[in-house]
Order: C-alpha cells, then sequence, then structure tokens
C-alpha cells in the first residue's frame, strides 16, 4: 500500500477572529508543510483589490451560492458580515478517501459544522492575536473598512475569541514564523496518530 493510502486523509481547520492572521497563516503554511492542499472557500461578497477568483475565493453571485446549497454541494456555509461564505463538499470527500490532507481558512460557524460532519477527519485549530490592540492596529493597517466595520469586527472578534476552548489546539499568533512552526508541529503529530490508520493496515507487510 502507497505511503499516503495507509490512512484517511485529514482536514485541519484554522479559526480565528478577524485580523488575527489566520489567512496569513494558512497561505505560508500551504508553502512550509508539505503534502498539505488549500481549500478554496465560496464567498458571495465582492473580491478585494489583491484577491483572485479560484485562488483567495471562487466569488459567485448569490442565486449560485443557494443552488449549491440546495443542491447538497456544501460541506458547511455560513452568514458573515451581509455575505455567504461556504465550503464545496467534494474536494473534501475526496481527499479524505485518497489519504490527502486539506487546509482550511474558516470561521467559528463553518468549523462547527464540518466537525459535525466529518467527526473523526477533522483537527480544529484556534489562532489568536498577542492582544485586541494589535488586532486594532492590523484592522486598521488594512486600509480596506472605514470606522463602522471596524468597530464592529473588534466587537465580533472579541465575541469569537470565546470559543477558543472547543478547538483542538490554539496558537498564538506573535509572529508568523513562529505560528508556523507550532502549526507544523500539530499537522505532523496528527498524521502519526494510530487512529487514523486504515483498518486493513499491516505493519509487519510493509
Amino acid at each position: 500500500m502507497e505511503a499516503d493510502r495507509l490512512r484517511r486523509g485529514i482536514i485541519f481547520i484554522l479559526s480565528a477572529p478577524s485580523g488575527a492572521g489566520k489567512t496569513t497563516i494558512s497561505r505560508a503554511a500551504l508553502k512550509a508543510i508539505s503534502d498539505l492542499e488549500a481549500s478554496v472557500s465560496l464567498t458571495t461578497r465582492a473580491p478585494r483589490p489583491s484577491e483572485v477568483d479560484g485562488l483567495d475565493y471562487h466569488f459567485v453571485s448569490d442565486d449560485e451560492f443557494k443552488r449549491r446549497i440546495g443542491a447538497g454541494g456544501l460541506a458547511e456555509h455560513a452568514r458573515v458580515f451581509n455575505a455567504r461564505y461556504g465550503t464545496p463538499r467534494e474536494p473534501l470527500d475526496r481527499a479524505v478517501a485518497a489519504g490527502r490532507d486539506m487546509l482550511l481558512d474558516i470561521d467559528i460557524q463553518g468549523a462547527r459544522q464540518l466537525r459535525q460532519r466529518y467527526a473523526n477527519d477533522a483537527v480544529t485549530i484556534f489562532v489568536l492575536p498577542p492582544s485586541f490592540a494589535e488586532l486594532e492596529e492590523r484592522l486598521r493597517r488594512r486600509g480596506t473598512e472605514d470606522e463602522s466595520v471596524i468597530a464592529s469586527r473588534l466587537k465580533r472578534a472579541r465575541d469569537e475569541a470565546l470559543a477558543y476552548p472547543e478547538y483542538d489546539y490554539l496558537i498564538t499568533n506573535v509572529s508568523v514564523a513562529d505560528s508556523i512552526e507550532q502549526l507544523a508541529a500539530v499537522v505532523a503529530a496528527e498524521r502519526l496518530r494510530v487512529a487514523r490508520l486504515r483498518q486493513e493496515f499491516a505493519p509487519w507487510k510493509l
């Protein structure tokens, strides 16, 4: 049996309050950690200037999003700040069955849904900023939202931070390099868990 077929694939779920740096960590992790694939979410919001359709998100209309929900094509979906977000189901199912690992950058609502759907295959990691003062500064440095939106995001971030006990692992994002190192340690440990081996695995036959 090939090495990547000895176990089922793992769905690594990365969540954080807005501005905590999970997207930066996620992008860097895909380059730094071997055999980790990206899951590209759908959203109905407009792309930001630096975002690329199909790379950062699949940008779709509200009608298309609803159609995919009705067809059972989303593993999770939620409404956040007047926009819809969701994760295509088929790529996740294929990866888990084939023994490939996926990294998802999604919010708390979506993480809760995925934990239920993929109870045995999901690993959840929560990212916190060093402080909320630092978080506010990060949101302002983006320069993409006005004061009312920033205030709304900060309030939501404080509420979301309370969800960290629901997760398997916690990373405080003091620096991206340290956060990547910690995430890589989580990935390495989870890949070695005996519970993830397929039933037909027989080490004495390797």
